[in-house]
């Protein structure tokens, strides 16, 4: 754990590994996802808008190597970074025949500096001979598999629209470690009709299935989602800022510090974020979490116990 943070991070990782400044650079590779072209159904996660969660500010008129050669030079202006990550985000980017997959990782690779991948997908699209591929892929580059759990109750995978349950991602993490692939779990906090201890719950389950990092999500509403509409009939009730930081500090807490933490906040970008307008000040929110973890004199891992 850095001596700067309270908590096991992601970028301190990637320093210690590469021994330099490393970014992710989100590409979009034309993926679809099976909620939304009719094979699971149309419409989509409620919080999915039309280019995919997470996918603001991508350029899709580019290839995927343009795509990474443009981020480079934000990346290299914006932060110094020397090396990167291709970062397959948008929709689910394992949802494709495997030699386009293939095609797609590995071209990824061929770009100057771009060290590693990480693939976003979903628990329900990793047949086993993705997951054979991935593991190959693994022993050639640096590779994380992200895995959108989002919630380990399957009411709220209900609400979410998600259309597989929590025993699919049980299996999917399963099938993944044995191959030695590292899973980044991404989980959203703030969804109705979970309570507090719910949410907290959640690092207990990350701590059983043996996660090797962790991305946490409030739950934010997007222009254009089914969400939206939701929100503005007012069934959608916001955490707020403060309660959102205390939040993080109690499940971090909790989490096993051997876990890798990729991302305690995140918003849908300025011309598309509905709600909570707060969450748009990301580095004000992590201040408020630092802080409230050194006020405390607690830190990721603080309330750990193995047997639980």
């Amino acid at each position: 754990m850095s001596q700067s943070k309270k908590y096991n991070a992601f970028s301190h990782e990637l320093k210690r590994h590469f021994g330099c400044k490393v970014q992710r650079i989100s590409v979009d590779a034309g993926f679809t996802c099976p909620n939304r072209d009719g094979s699971l159904a149309v419409g989509g996660c409620v919080f999915c808008g039309g280019h995919g969660s997470g996918s603001h500010g991508i350029r899709r008129d580019l290839s995927v190597i343009s795509q990474l050669e443009d981020g480079k030079e934000v990346m290299i202006r914006k932060y110094r970074a020397a090396q990167f990550l291709a970062y397959f985000q948008a929709y689910t980017s394992t949802y494709a025949p495997l030699e386009r997959m293939r095609t797609l990782f590995d071209s990824a690779l061929t770009v100057d500096d771009v060290v590693g991948v990480i693939i976003a997908t979903r628990p329900d699209c990793l047949p086993d001979d993705v997951l054979d591929y991935l593991s190959e892929l693994s022993r050639r580059t640096y590779l994380w598999l992200e895995l959108g759990m989002q919630s380990m109750y399957d009411r709220s995978l209900t609400f979410l629209n998600r259309r597989h349950d929590q025993q699919s991602t049980v299996d999917a993490i399963f099938r993944a470690q044995v191959r030695n692939i590292r899973i980044c779990a991404h989980i959203i906090l703030g969804i109705p009709g979970e309570s507090r201890d719910d949410m907290l719950a959640m690092a207990d389950e990350l701590n059983r299935r043996g996660v090797a990092g962790v991305k946490l999500h409030l739950l934010h509403v997007m222009k254009g989602t089914q969400l939206e509409e939701m929100y503005l009939r007012g069934e959608v009730p916001m955490l707020g800022r403060d309660d959102y930081a205390g939040l993080v500090c109690d499940f971090l807490e909790r989490l096993d510090p051997a876990i890798l933490i990729h991302r305690l906040t995140g918003d849908g970008g300025h011309e598309n974020l509905v709600a909570p307008l707060w969450s748009l000040k990301k580095f004000e929110i992590l201040n408020l979490i630092d802080s409230a973890l050194e006020r405390r004199g607690t830190c990721q891992g603080f309330r750990f116990s193995p047997s639980v």
